[in-house]
């Protein structure tokens, strides 16, 4: 009996080794190379990357209000394409291309020509194209992008209502709010300090008192009836 189960038992394994090996070599048939070129071998691991090609710049902003004698640089719109030999042409369009925008066709170097107030305009949206300068045929897709107009503090803060007239009971103590004012400043709140807005008092000091962030008036000392 046990010469007869060992005999049926053969049989068996002899079969699933050999689907297994037919397995494993039609699975490596299989095998084929992508686009970013990777293959799988023997459970290695080989990539081939493709050269990449693209734009390449940063953030581009331009100071509002330049008075200077020459025109501000902006930023530099580049191809990785470029080779410095000249063949590729920028040509830049968009919002104030041409008139307060200029580019140097050859470096890619933006110059703005006009002064720019922010409080007007807070940016401006351009396109950049990469041509060969020999057959005309873009060497880049056409893309987007924003220069802003970097803020400066000139402008001041202002009451949004006003003059302020309020009346205090005598004999108030101290500590109790006696108005609340709101003052707003059109520079960029999110550059800097320039549209910080702090309270204080200029006059009747010693006996008010103000919260330099919130503009709360408070009184701080009462001698006589005001």
């Amino acid at each position: 009996m046990r010469i007869m189960s060992t005999s049926c038992i053969c049989p068996v394994l002899v079969c699933l080794c050999f689907v297994q090996r037919c397995y494993g070599v039609a699975h490596h048939g299989s095998i084929k190379v992508t686009r970013n070129q990777t293959k799988h071998i023997e459970g290695e691991t080989e990539v081939h990357h493709r050269p990449k090609r693209g734009w390449v710049w940063n953030q581009f902003f331009v100071l509002e209000e330049h008075l200077g004698p020459d025109p501000q640089y902006v930023g530099k719109l580049h191809s990785n394409s470029d080779k410095g030999d000249g063949s590729v042409k920028y040509i830049l369009t968009g919002e104030g291309a041409g008139t307060i925008f200029i580019i140097d066709d050859t470096t890619g170097d933006i110059h703005s020509t006009k002064s720019l107030d922010r409080e007007q305009k807070t940016h401006y949206v351009l396109h950049a194209q990469a041509i060969d300068r020999r057959t005309n045929k873009p060497l880049e897709p056409e893309s987007e992008f924003i220069i802003k107009v970097q803020d400066i503090n000139d402008n001041a803060p202002k009451f949004r209502d006003g003059p302020y007239i309020v009346t205090v009971p005598e004999m108030s103590e101290m500590g109790t709010s006696v108005l609340q004012v709101t003052a707003t400043d059109a520079d960029d709140p999110t550059y800097g300090n320039s549209a910080r807005v702090v309270y204080s008092i200029l006059q009747r000091q010693p006996y008010f008192s103000v919260d330099p962030k919130t503009g709360g008036h408070f009184i701080f000392f009462i001698v006589s009836c005001i």
